[in-house]
């Protein structure tokens, strides 16, 4: 189970625990797992999909660590 965190710069847009996170990084779409190895990416504007549930951003930075998915975000 992965704990994650998706916030703007002015309000947390989602906080919980998910099973699968899928982000739209600088080189592609890429999804998280439980036990996903470390990772830091620039996101590009799109959908992150949090267990079927769908967050459009215009960019962010996302950090994997841990089972920990932290992502910060611009919205739409």
């Amino acid at each position: 189970m992965l704990s994650v965190t998706i916030m703007s710069t002015i309000k947390i847009v989602f906080k919980g625990e998910a099973e699968s996170v899928i982000l739209p990084g600088d080189t592609g779409v890429f999804e998280v797992l439980s036990f996903h190895k470390r990772v830091l990416s620039r996101l590009l504007k799109g959908i992150i999909e949090v267990d079927g549930r769908e967050f459009p951003i215009a960019r962010g930075v996302a950090k994997v660590d841990r089972n920990n998915v932290m992502v910060v975000i611009e919205e739409e």
